[in-house]
C-alpha cells in the first residue's frame, strides 16, 4: 500500500478540525467541466470584517494520452501561475510538475520544480525553488499500518538548513494516532482520530511548545455526526473556551451549503465571535 505523503499523514484529525469550518468570511466556490474535459474554477472569499475580497479563476486541462496535465490561475493579486505535470511518463509512480508565477504590476516571480515518487510502502517528494534557492524534501514510509515521515528544508544561499519536522504514527481500519515533531524538535503534537460509527468521527490533539513551557499543552476536541446522506453537522472545542460548530447541507445535487460560528464562551456578552458561510457549485 501507497503511503500518504508527509503533508496528509495527519489529514483525517487535520480535516475533522479545519474542512467546513469558514470563519468570519463569505465563499463562493464554482466548478465546471466542458465537454472535451477543460475545468474551470472559480473561488471567492469576502472577509466579514474588512470586506476586503480575493478571489481567483482556474483552469485546468489533462492530456491523458501524453500524461500531462496543465494549469492556469489568475488571482485578485494580479498574480498569473501556470503549472505543468507529467505523470508516469518516465518511470511508474514519478510525477514531475514545473510551475511558474508572475505578477502583472509587481516584480514579483516564482519558478519551481517539483518531484513526486510513490511506490509500495514510500512517498517521496522535494521541491526546488530555482529563484530563491532552496529545496525542501520529504518522505514518508509505512509498513503494516505503522507510518514514519520526514521533512527538511535547506537554504542554498546561506548553507543553513531551516526546517526539520519529523512524524510517527500508526493508522488502524477506523483510527489513527500520529505524533509530530515540528520546529526542529520545539513544537510537539499528539493526535488521534477514530470513526466510531459509520455516523460518527471524533478526534483530539494536543500542542506543546517547548520554547514557551509557561503556556503549557493545548489541546481541542472535534467530532462530526452525520444526520444523512445529505447533512452532517460538526464541532470542536478548545480549552481556551473556544466552541466551534459547523452545520453542512447538500442541498441538491452539485450545491452545498455550509454554515458556522466561532465561539468565545469565556467572553459571551463580548463582540469576539465570528460567523461565516460557504456555497458550493459543482457541475
Amino acid at each position: 500500500m501507497i503511503p500518504p505523503n508527509y503533508s496528509d499523514i495527519c489529514k483525517p484529525v487535520n480535516d475533522l478540525f479545519s474542512k467546513d469550518y469558514p470563519f468570519g468570511a463569505l465563499k463562493l466556490e464554482v466548478k465546471t467541466t466542458t465537454a472535451n474535459g477543460v475545468s474551470f474554477t472559480v473561488n471567492g472569499a469576502q472577509d466579514i470584517k474588512s470586506g476586503a475580497i480575493i478571489s481567483e479563476l482556474k483552469t485546468k486541462y489533462a492530456d491523458k494520452v501524453n500524461g500531462l496535465t496543465y494549469t492556469e490561475s489568475w488571482n485578485t493579486a494580479n498574480l498569473i501561475t501556470g503549472q505543468v505535470e507529467v505523470a508516469n511518463k518516465f518511470a511508474k509512480g514519478l510525477k514531475i510538475e514545473l510551475v511558474g508565477s508572475a505578477g502583472l504590476n509587481s516584480v514579483k516571480r516564482g519558478l519551481r520544480t517539483k518531484i513526486n515518487y510513490q511506490q509500495e510502502n514510500i512517498f517521496a517528494r522535494a521541491n526546488v525553488d530555482a529563484l530563491n534557492p532552496g529545496v525542501t524534501a520529504d518522505v514518508t514510509v509505512s509498513r503494516e499500518g505503522a507510518v514514519v515521515g520526514a521533512e527538511l528544508a535547506y537554504d542554498l544561499n546561506s548553507g543553513a538548513v531551516t526546517k526539520t519536522n519529523s512524524t510517527i504514527g500508526y493508522a488502524g481500519p477506523d483510527y489513527l494516532i500520529t505524533l509530530q515533531g515540528n520546529n526542529s524538535l520545539n513544537l510537539f503534537q499528539l493526535a488521534f482520530y477514530q470513526r466510531v460509527t459509520k455516523n460518527v468521527e471524533a478526534g483530539a490533539r494536543a500542542v506543546y511548545d517547548y520554547k514557551n513551557p509557561e503556556g503549557g499543552v493545548s489541546a481541542e476536541l472535534a467530532t462530526k455526526y452525520i444526520l444523512d446522506n445529505d447533512a452532517y453537522v460538526k464541532a470542536k472545542v478548545d480549552n481556551a473556551g473556544r466552541l466551534g460548530l459547523s452545520f453542512t447541507q447538500l442541498m441538491r445535487p452539485g450545491v452545498k451549503l455550509s454554515l458556522a460560528g466561532l465561539f468565545d464562551t469565556a467572553r459571551l456578552q463580548e463582540n469576539t465571535h465570528k460567523l461565516g458561510a460557504a456555497l458550493t457549485f459543482e457541475a
